[in-house]
């Protein structure tokens, strides 16, 4: 009982100092208070009780006998929206909280909300290697099914939290996508209820434009209603072998070459100054030596970004071996390093031993409990951006960022970009390599504001036919956006699919420039 009797006098004595001090002035200013005390109990009471709901239904097979009658049931209020005048545009019925994204989605209070609840696992079919699952299906939910059964994804992007419709919808990468591409790459099928209130199921051989148009497409063309998606067999651990490099040079060169080796299951880099860097390289494997073997993912241990930090700041190459899905949420506990500015000691030894198994906190959460004040703030002072350039452009694009916004870390991570139709392919014909720049945390450049820095790095993106990920602010005028994507199989299809009454346009659902 004393445990409980010390939070509650801690939560008494909070509540009366916010009394004093009024809410806007802590969640601003002391945000970590109301994160500890709040946030990280309510989080992991969402984590228990989503765990839990996911291993029923899967265990007692229902979802698959629920799932017509849901996807009916979405068909059933497209068509009463057309019956009654198609009056505004729809979308989903998701609290935009919810999403990870960090952009406040205004539209959803005017447009007709869609209630879409489809979050299971549907099956799991080892002999063709798919499993098919419901959009809301969350990455914390596919690696602790299929692990534990011995497959996996071979694209699974990094947080518990990211779902199969965003990733598609939007995008996804991690770092096997050197061999396999973004996260559409390894879908098979889409099903779909379009504009009409029809149901619709694409592949690269049926209905295939409507396939490829759907990734980044942000919801514009039909709500998605179950995925398939490839699998493969999973092994226990990745064998992760870290390098220091220093200089840029000799950053660039060796990422490339690790990029290039097919042997290599997995590569990232992390970028802690302009010409200090730590490059892994992983492997799957079912042996490890016992003394090499490194829980990573246990609450106690150290966050993953301060631990690959130790083999730069002593200058050694490491070998360790860390099983699969602890490597594939390493950077999950401290949510890439954004956690250390929400609470700043939250990598003590003392904190992670006492309170680690409650972080993260989520960042649905996190949003919901924002405030107007504290949103404005981090859309002036934090920057959460993934840039997608040509791998033969990183130099000048590390240089680019370093000068226009200067966060450390910056996340690197490899991938093929395949010569297909959609809104993102490479500039020629053929397949090409291309590299995620992840810049997440406060700029340090000097005088940053949040507009002309954002729109001077989009303009260098568009210059060497990079993408930029549409999960974050995004301040490209029409013309701009339509110069960086491709959207002449996207606008065909929506005139064929009549979703121009239906759907806003992906440019007004997720520009800075197009939201009021």
């Amino acid at each position: 009982m004393e445990p409980a009797v010390s939070l509650a006098v801690c939560a008494l004595l909070f509540l009366l100092w916010v009394r004093l001090k009024g809410l806007e002035f802590v969640l601003i200013h002391q945000r970590w208070v109301f994160v500890c005390l709040f946030l990280l109990p309510l989080s992991l009471i969402f984590d228990i009780y989503y765990y839990v709901r996911a291993w029923v239904v899967f265990k007692l097979n229902s979802a698959p006998r629920l799932h017509e009658q849901r996807v009916r049931d979405i068909q059933k209020q497209v068509r009463e929206w057309k019956e009654q005048g198609s009056k505004t545009f729809m979308c989903t019925g998701r609290p935009g909280w919810l999403t990870i994204s960090l952009r406040v989605g205004k539209y959803k209070k005017t447009h007709k909300n869609i209630m879409i609840n489809l979050m299971d696992i549907l099956e799991v079919d080892t002999e063709k290697q798919i499993v098919r699952v419901e959009p809301l299906v969350s990455m914390g939910q596919v690696t602790a099914l299929l692990t534990s059964i011995g497959w996996t994804l071979p694209v699974l992007p990094e947080l518990d939290d990211l779902t199969v419709g965003g990733l598609i919808m939007g995008t996804g990468i991690e770092s096997s996508s050197h061999k396999y591409g973004l996260f559409q790459h390894i879908c098979t099928a889409y099903e779909l209820v379009l504009a009409d209130g029809s149901f619709v199921r694409c592949t690269p051989t049926e209905n295939s434009d409507l396939f490829y148009a759907v990734p980044w497409s942000c919801g514009t063309l039909g709500f998605l209603v179950a995925a398939e998606i490839r699998i493969i067999p999973a092994k226990k651990y990745v064998k992760l072998q870290f390098e220091p490099v220093r200089g840029l040079e000799a950053i660039c060169e060796k990422f490339t070459q690790e990029s290039q080796r097919p042997e290599n299951h997995f590569i990232e880099g992390l970028l802690y100054s302009l010409d200090e860097a730590v490059i892994m390289t992983g492997v799957m494997t079912d042996e490890a030596e016992p003394s090499k073997l490194n829980s990573i993912g246990n609450y106690y241990k150290p966050w993953f970004f301060k631990h690959v930090e130790n083999y730069l700041k002593t200058n050694q190459v490491g070998l360790e071996y860390v099983p699969l899905r602890h490597y594939y949420h390493r950077h999950t506990r401290s949510i890439f390093w954004e956690l250390q500015d929400i609470i700043p000691f939250g990598n003590n030894p003392i904190f992670r031993y006492l309170f680690g198994w409650m972080v993260p906190p989520k960042i649905s959460l996190l949003k919901l409990t924002q405030g107007e004040t504290l949103r404005k703030l981090y859309e002036q002072h934090h920057v959460v951006q993934d840039m997608l350039v040509p791998m033969k452009c990183l130099p000048r694009a590390l240089n680019t960022f370093h000068n226009d916004i200067h966060v450390y870390p910056i996340w690197l991570c490899p991938f093929i970009l395949p010569s297909q139709p959609g809104l993102v392919h490479p500039k020629g014909d053929e397949t090409e390599l291309y590299v995620d720049i992840g810049a997440y945390g406060e700029p340090r450049v000097k005088h940053f504001e949040a507009r002309s820095c954002m729109r001077q790095l989009e303009k260098f993106v568009r210059s060497v036919h990079g993408f930029q990920m549409l999960y974050a602010d995004c301040y490209m005028n029409r013309e701009e956006f339509w110069e960086m994507f491709d959207g002449s199989l996207y606008h065909e299809l929506r005139e064929k699919l009549g979703c121009q009454d239906a759907f806003p346009e992906v440019y007004d659902k997720i520009c800075k420039a197009a939201r009021h």
